[in-house]
């Protein structure tokens, strides 16, 4: 096969708004032969089985025979790339074998594998026999490289252009929130989000988790396709985003995808955030405090023109930086090739 033409083997969750779907689509765009395992498949079984079993262990049910599958996948397409994503059910036993064929093993690392919430030993020594180990957060790096990762690199997310795009209208005026936030209601994320609704504000959730706090439920819209995302992204006056604090994250996924559908967005400050977006006021808005948040929302809602000029500025860093899956994909093949 030609070195410029690569066969990927993908690992990861095929469902529109994942890592995995990304990559894959992303891989097809740029011409490469793909291939595909869907890891929902190690976590078949009856649901008390994998509720204890990840309980006690952080490991999936099905984790020896799904990382079989892998291996079996690797020699019957003989792939020249393997790319798992995020705590991707392989063992090391597999990946040594598929190392042994000359196959190179990338792990994009989507979760902090040492935030206590994530941590699974079995994924630990899987780590290890990575060639290359991409993670979208610099405070992994060090962790890696002591842990005996063979090389490790800072790779940021990105955003799908297929998918991940500005529509003509969003919501009605009258359905339009002042603020819209998509993520999971982690324990961190609460006292912000109350916050903004002790202000009296507007707020529409996605995500789950949200409908088991009272005070919160009413603002909860459920678990959103990228289509209504799309809409109410284009639709809200200001997006929210939030890093995880137990992830150690400098950036999430929508850091990216947010500012490629259109939103003005409202972030958290941190050293990447200003990476990407620039200064203060450049093309996003920061904050350092709950307070500061409040305030900097409530003056942004009182400012059309500089909502809509903020929009326009992220969109056009985000979308003219090479900041796509493609563009992601492109660096993992160049530093394999080095």
């Amino acid at each position: 096969m030609a070195a410029d033409h690569p066969h990927i083997l993908i690992v990861g969750n095929p469902e529109e708004f994942h890592v995995g779907a990304h990559f894959q689509r992303a891989a097809r765009l740029l011409g490469w032969n793909v291939s595909f395992c869907d890891t929902r498949c190690a976590y078949d079984g009856p649901q008390w089985a994998r509720a204890l079993l990840w309980h006690c262990s952080r490991r999936p049910l099905r984790l020896d025979r799904f990382s079989q599958e892998v291996l079996e996948a690797c020699l019957r397409r003989k792939p020249t790339h393997l790319l798992t994503t995020g705590l991707a059910p392989v063992r090391g036993e597999e990946l040594a074998s598929a190392g042994a064929e000359g196959i190179v093993r990338m792990n994009f690392l989507t979760d902090d594998p040492w935030n206590p919430m994530h941590h699974a030993p079995w994924f630990q020594r899987a780590l290890r026999h990575y060639d290359h180990v991409f993670s979208p957060r610099r405070a992994n790096l060090e962790d890696l490289r002591v842990h005996g990762c063979k090389e490790a690199h800072y790779l940021p997310f990105a955003y799908s252009p297929d998918v991940h795009f500005p529509v003509p209208n969003g919501a009605s005026p009258s359905d339009a929130p002042d603020m819209m936030f998509a993520g999971g209601a982690d324990a961190d994320r609460l006292p912000y989000i109350r916050a903004l609704t002790s202000a009296g504000l507007k707020i529409a959730l996605y995500g789950g988790y949200w409908d088991r706090q009272a005070d919160l439920k009413p603002y909860w819209r459920g678990n959103a396709d990228l289509a209504a995302l799309r809409g109410t992204t284009k639709a809200a006056k200001i997006v929210l985003c939030l890093v995880r604090r137990a992830n150690r994250d400098g950036h999430v996924m929508r850091t990216f995808e947010v500012p490629a559908m259109g939103g003005c967005m409202l972030t958290e400050e941190t050293p990447e955030h200003r990476e990407i977006f620039g200064s203060d006021g450049e093309s996003v808005l920061y904050f350092r405090s709950i307070p500061e948040m409040v305030e900097r929302t409530i003056w942004l809602l009182g400012n059309e023109t500089e909502r809509k000029r903020l929009a326009a500025a992220a969109h056009a860093r985000v979308t003219q930086g090479h900041n796509t899956y493609g563009d992601r994909l492109a660096t993992m093949l160049d530093l394999s090739r080095q």
